[in-house]
């Protein structure tokens, strides 16, 4: 569809569920197509006798009738596709679009007793809403939003000073600071909820850098710390074996030293690694290694 403006207008589908929604979007669509009245209000028929034909009308009053019926079967038409097939035998016999648009509104929303009902429960929902310990602040927003919406679609008048307050006081402790800024150096009378959205936002994503930056700090200091304790494990000396009168010397490249207590004797021993035991170098039948 296209409106007066030229731009492809796309009417949502009411299927029974999210009727304030619904209501919203296609009022915007008879509004640009310039029949939001004729679907609120009707038209009038032009005075006329009970039995007088429409030939005895000015030409004037034909026009305008010939364009009340124009407009009021296109916005018939609109309602009528913009409905699924559960919903439309509602409305199927609704010659008029004002007819099946109070037709849809007395079901889905109520008459006036069921809308103050409905209102009381979502001002309810509003005082009470608080945003959650481990809450998202956008997560927050939609939620609270989602709530003022539907009061003012029930006809409440939501001062925005309500709605600043309102948010300044239900947000959870992290956000303290921010809000002691807020109510210190702004009036909140006449400042816009716009306003204090960008600021938390702001300050939301302040808070996450420093938060990936102590998570980022952590890893660091946990890589070097693993780092160090390998270091200092891979060079730390080896102990020399002691024994009685007699110790082991290291010395590199697989050689030994065997030293005696009175250093009478020294045999030196390399290291063979075909069959992995210290092959003596003198003859001698038992690896000194080997005890």
């Amino acid at each position: 569809m296209k409106g007066s403006g030229g731009g492809d207008l796309k009417a949502p589908i009411f299927d029974g569920e999210n009727y304030d929604y619904w209501r919203i979007r296609m009022t915007t669509i008879f509004k640009s197509y310039d029949l939001w009245e004729m679907v609120q209000y009707g038209y009038d028929l032009p005075e006329m006798e009970i039995d007088a034909l429409e030939e005895d009308l000015t030409e004037k009053q034909i026009a305008t009738l010939k364009e009340n019926r124009m407009n009021d079967a296109r916005a018939l038409g609109i309602i009528q596709g913009a409905v699924s097939d559960f919903i439309f035998p509602r409305i199927a016999n609704e010659e008029t679009a004002k007819a099946a648009w109070d037709t849809l509104q007395q079901e889905y929303r109520g008459d006036v007793k069921v809308r103050k009902v409905k209102l009381q429960s979502l001002r309810r929902d509003f005082e009470y809403t608080r945003m959650r310990e481990d809450e998202p602040l956008k997560d927050y927003f939609s939620r609270l939003f989602d709530v003022v919406t539907q009061m003012k679609t029930y006809g409440e008048e939501l001062p925005n000073e309500r709605t600043v307050q309102k948010l300044l006081i239900s947000l959870t402790k992290p956000y303290d600071s921010i809000v002691s800024v807020i109510e210190e150096t702004k009036d909140t009378d006449t400042l816009s909820v716009q306003d204090v959205m960008a600021s938390l936002r702001a300050f939301d994503q302040r808070l996450e850098r420093h938060a990936d930056s102590a998570t980022e700090k952590a890893f660091q200091s946990l890589n070097i710390g693993s780092s160090s304790h390998s270091n200092q494990h891979q060079n730390k000396p080896r102990k020399d074996w002691k024994g009685k009168n007699k110790k082991w010397e290291g010395k590199p490249n697989g050689e030994h030293k065997y030293n005696s207590g009175n250093n009478s004797e020294r045999l030196q021993i390399k290291y063979n690694s075909e069959s992995e035991h210290c092959k003596p170098s003198r003859g001698r039948n038992k690896c000194l290694l080997c005890f």
